[in-house]
């Protein structure tokens, strides 16, 4: 690729590609490409002007000479991408708004008054018409007093006023369309970046693959607990599905073979094959676009405040400008309060501001799917965590096997991770990455798996029944004993290990103890959120009361609960909703699900169990818990700006109407600021709030 330095300086270069002209696919391919270069820290690519600004912290000359080896046919940027880059929107609003202006200048040049009388009359009539339908179904918002004011000013002749006003309104719907759009689509891009994984079935059995590398006709397995991540026909296998994404009902729908299974719905018991019929069309993307667009339950209370305040105020809006005529019986002086509406900026500046919160949340790893719950997560006073891999590090470590059948520590390590490889949750995850760390492999040794939540799993191995679970699953519920004379070894169990119970026939066969490390981060972020407001912070587990009070003693927390089931955790959120206290909850794995809908804001790991994250409202990065600051801060900050907000419009606007009212500014100069301070309020609406 041939281009030329216009511009450097330290840590910044721009350059000039010298083609005849660069299209918006072009213009994505290479944006992509640069921002993927070593060193490069931000870059942006103009495909008017056909210039790049490359911002490094890294060699520029090797950069450079990645640029120039560039070509758009080697290319490798994701379709998902370009086609979603939101590059050909901002062309499409750009052109529209030119062409807005060349227009009405335009017709002001070149054409005579007689004309453009004609023309100003003719466009009046979609506004004045717009405002008698708006009438017509006994409503009075903005549409009647934009159809008031460009009536009166063509009934007085004032045609030029009557232009202005209209060049001005379509001016505001055009740039205000494009910032809603804008933040919407920011907003989906930056949320549908991470590419899930699928197992592909394959003829030498399942792979893990990408999800974008999946075509119409492979068949995907998926396993309990997990998204369905493409519409498809089942295969093979059984499975309970919970549609309530995609139908609102609540309980499962069996699907077996020949059964048609749909994107977005959860596996919640069994697993199945699905050979997909469709890729397109329930992308990550499009499911987050409309997510956005069109669930209005999940606008926030200053959302739905706004809009209803902003219609409000337009019966007030009429009756001034009626009462300023009778007052003054001056013409001018009326038109002016209604080129001035509260609506707009209302109703522009508070969605705008969520989005931009949502999109700032995600730029920290933080996925919120809708105002709603980052406006509970700022008047939230108590905070339910999840221990396992929630508080502690999201990748336990097995340390040991004991063993109390006789047999080998790897037969038994093997059989354990053979059972557990098909569930999500991070103590499943440690024992099978102790086989694989061993070089244990572990085929299929069992017949169908039964995992019971929060509990353990049961299965069948050469006839004879295996469990794997809790202490109290094991013992309690199964019944299984200790081998005679294994009492005391199974009592001198390191109590500082959390222990998974392998029982075989009604035996215990062996105790696998996992090392379950602390966050390191995590008692700074407990005492950071209790500076934040949080009045209550409790940790709930299903771990044993030994390793729940030494981790509760560490972190910091208000209150601990041992040896809890899912309904414990979910019972517990209900009586202190119920109380008064607005509740979150924070968990990774299924056994979670319950606590998750039962809180006013549902918190999940990004790394936990699908399902954990399909039923919560926020997710959050697994790497690291002051993510759960992070939050607050954002959410408190949305919450300052919005109140900010409600000042700025109310002052504004209330000003205006007095220089209108006393004659200082005309009519058509009330608009203009008007609708100027509007777009202004919306664009600082865009910006983050840390």
């Amino acid at each position: 690729m041939k281009f030329k330095i216009e511009h450097q300086i330290k840590g910044r270069v721009r350059i000039h590609i010298c083609q005849k002209r660069m299209t918006c696919r072009q213009a994505d391919q290479l944006e992509y490409f640069l921002s993927g270069l070593e060193g490069v820290t931000a870059v942006k690519v103009v495909e008017r002007n056909q210039d790049a600004v490359i911002c490094y912290n890294g060699d520029k000359l090797a950069i450079l000479k990645a640029v120039q080896k560039f070509s758009y046919g080697a290319s490798e940027a994701p379709e998902s991408y370009l086609q979603n880059s939101g590059r050909e929107m901002n062309s499409e609003y750009w052109e529209k708004m030119v062409n807005h202006v060349v227009v009405h200048y335009g017709k002001k040049l070149f054409l005579p008054m007689p004309v453009r009388t004609v023309l100003t009359t003719l466009h009046s009539v979609k506004y004045i018409w717009k405002g008698i339908c708006t009438l017509a179904k006994r409503k009075i918002e903005v549409s009647v007093l934009d159809a008031t004011a460009i009536g009166v000013s063509i009934f007085r002749g004032d045609f030029s006023t009557a232009s202005s006003v209209m060049f001005l309104l379509g001016f505001g719907e055009i740039l205000e369309d494009w910032t809603h759009k804008k933040s919407v689509d920011d907003l989906a891009r930056s949320m549908s970046l991470n590419v899930s994984k699928v197992w592909l079935v394959t003829e030498g059995g399942e792979v893990l693959v990408n999800s974008d590398q999946i075509k119409p006709g492979d068949e995907v397995k998926i396993h309990m607990g997990t998204v369905i991540p493409f519409d498809g026909i089942v295969t093979a296998g059984e499975g309970m599905v919970n549609q309530a994404s995609l139908t609102g009902e609540s309980m499962p729908v069996a699907k077996r073979e020949a059964s048609y299974a749909y994107a977005g719905t959860v596996v919640e018991e069994g697993e199945i094959t699905i050979r997909v019929k469709e890729t397109s069309g329930s992308t990550k993307f499009e499911k987050i676009v409309t997510m956005i667009e069109e669930t209005e339950k999940l606008k926030s209370a200053v959302e739905s405040k706004a809009e209803h305040l902003a219609d409000s105020l337009v019966p007030y809006t009429l009756a001034g400008t009626g009462l300023t005529y009778l007052l003054t019986r001056n013409v001018t002086k009326a038109l002016s309060i209604l080129m001035v509406d509260f609506s707009c900026a209302l109703k522009l500046a508070m969605p705008i501001s969520v989005l931009a919160a949502i999109r700032e949340a995600n730029a920290h790893k933080i996925t919120v799917k809708g105002g709603k719950f980052l406006e509970a997560v700022a008047e939230a006073d108590t905070i339910v965590f999840d221990k396992t891999g929630t508080l502690t590090k999201a990748k336990p470590t097995v340390v040991d096997v004991v063993s109390f059948n006789g047999e080998s520590k790897d037969d038994l390590l093997r059989l354990a991770a053979c059972m557990e490889e098909h569930f999500p949750h991070s103590m499943a995850k440690a024992v099978m990455d102790a086989a694989k760390d061993r070089g244990l492999t572990h085929e299929e040794m069992h017949s169908k798996v039964e995992y019971i939540v929060a509990h353990g799993i049961s299965t069948t191995v050469d006839g004879r029944k295996a469990i794997i679970g809790s202490h109290h699953f094991v013992f309690e519920d199964e019944k299984c004993t200790i081998p005679e004379g294994k009492e005391e070894e199974f009592a001198s169990l390191p109590p500082e290990y959390s222990h998974l119970y392998l029982g075989i026939e009604g035996e215990l066969a062996a105790v696998i103890c996992i090392e379950d490390p602390l966050r390191p981060e995590a008692p700074e972020v407990i005492r950071k959120l209790h500076e934040a407001g949080f009045t209550q912070i409790v940790m709930m587990t299903g771990d044993s009361d030994r390793t729940a009070k030494a981790i509760a003693a560490r972190v910091g927390v208000d209150k601990y609960y041992s040896e809890v089931l899912p309904e414990d955790k979910a019972r517990f959120i209900e009586e202190a909703r119920e109380s008064g206290h607005k509740v979150l909850m924070v968990g990774d794995g299924i056994n979670d699900s319950p606590a998750l809908s039962a809180a006013d804001v549902g918190i999940a790991i990004s790394d936990g169990a699908e399902l954990a994250r399909e039923i919560s409202d926020i997710t959050i990065g697994a790497d690291d818990l002051s993510v759960m600051v992070t939050l607050k801060e954002i959410s408190n900050g949305l919450m300052t700006k919005i109140h900010k907000n409600y000042r700025r419009i109310m002052g504004i606007n209330g000003t205006l109407i007095v220089l209108g009212v006393t004659g200082v500014i005309q009519p058509t100069m009330s608009a203009l600021l008007h609708n100027t301070s509007t777009l202004l309020i919306g664009m600082d609406s865009m910006k983050s709030v840390l």
